[in-house]
């Protein structure tokens, strides 16, 4: 049986974060390699687990973007771009949201942990009204087991 993980986490990410990353990545991703991952195609987290985890393991990669993918910031669709064209994801889902806003982001998230086993969350803080914990509670109010992994 193939495990199924969401990934959630902050947009707000720097340069100054990426070695840290890779060291979270290693120790709290790489664990999982043979996994299918769900994640967001948004800036930050999503973005860098996208990369990370499509250089690094073998696991079966789905994007999941509230709008379409050209809604997503540039950095976001090009890596989103850049894999499908190495042949790395499975496959990108647009839910077609009509407005790119909190709620078709909430959305996104819940149709994520609703296809998963397990969610792997990256948050910033402990700001209970980021999208990251509100993933995150949204998997605990479903039973489904967490980790989370302060940036």
């Amino acid at each position: 049986m193939v495990r199924t993980i969401t990934i959630t986490g902050t947009r707000s990410i720097s340069a100054e974060d990426d070695d840290r990353l890779d060291v979270l990545f290693d120790d709290y991703l790489l664990p999982f390699g043979n996994a299918h991952f769900y994640i967001g195609g948004a800036a930050g987290i999503d973005t860098a687990t996208l990369d990370w985890l499509a250089e690094n393991t073998s696991a079966t990669l789905t994007v999941v973007v509230p709008c379409t993918v050209i809604d997503q910031p540039q950095s976001a669709s090009s890596a989103i771009a850049s894999w499908q064209g190495h042949n790395r994801l499975a496959e990108v889902i647009e839910l077609a949201a009509p407005d790119l806003d909190t709620s078709a982001y909430h959305a996104r998230n819940r149709y994520m942990v609703d296809r998963s086993d397990f969610v792997i969350g990256f948050p910033r803080g402990t700001d209970q009204t980021s999208g990251t914990w509100y993933t995150l509670n949204y998997a605990a109010d479903r039973g489904k087991p967490r980790l989370v992994v302060p940036v």
